[in-house]
């Protein structure tokens, strides 16, 4: 069993990947800003700013998830934030895995990213700084990183959580889309795909997207 130090534990990624590790066993840790109004059995919680909280949980992490939004304290620092996670992982020891966006994806080989076409202006800020924390990933991350990027489906969040179906596909930076034109995953499956990936490291150094 791993030690697995989720940062953004009580988001939605956060808290699903924090439930599914758990409930197998693994030591979980789950930083955030503040306390949980609903804890999960077997979890343990850290809360504080990140950089207050990362040095005392990262050295003992076998595996770090980082799974914050670039929403309220942590808006327009994401990707500083993410390098120190990213530099402090590596000096553990740890496998590093960043949660960031669809919009990451590109929609077939060699065509540009979503993010660098027309994205909703409500969503535009988010999406920019969500692909510069992969940039970051590909440009500055420490050699020794054991480091994966994980994209959800197109329709992936609270607004469209779904059911647990035991089932997903994993594709790389392409974005993949069922028979009828959709990419969707729900909260359970995408945190499955991810602590499946945790227990089972397929992929290293590289950008994967998990949808149906």
């Amino acid at each position: 069993m791993s030690n697995v130090v989720i940062f953004g534990g009580t988001g939605y990624t956060g808290r699903n990947v924090a439930r599914e590790a758990a409930s197998r066993g693994h030591t979980v840790v789950a930083v955030s800003r503040s306390a949980p109004s609903e804890p999960l059995d077997g979890v343990r919680y850290e809360t504080g700013d990140v950089a207050e909280v990362a040095p005392r949980v990262i050295p003992s992490a076998d595996v770090v998830v980082a799974a914050l939004s670039p929403r309220g304290d942590t808006e327009g620092r994401l990707v500083d934030v993410y390098r120190d996670l990213a530099t402090r992982a590596a000096a553990a020891g740890a496998r590093y895995v960043q949660v960031g966006g669809f919009s990451s994806l590109r929609p077939a080989d060699g065509e540009p990213r979503f993010v660098e076409g027309e994205v909703p202006e409500q969503f535009r800020a988010e999406a920019l700084e969500g692909e510069a924390t992969r940039d970051m990933l590909v440009r500055d991350a420490p050699p020794e990183l054991d480091w994966v990027f994980v994209s959800p489906a197109g329709s992936y969040g609270a607004w469209a959580a779904g059911e647990r179906t035991g089932t997903y596909r994993v594709g790389g930076e392409v974005a993949l889309f069922d028979d009828k034109g959709d990419s969707e995953i729900s909260g359970e499956d995408f945190a499955l795909a991810i602590v499946d990936e945790i227990e089972n490291a397929a992929h290293h150094r590289e950008h994967i997207g998990i949808a149906y």
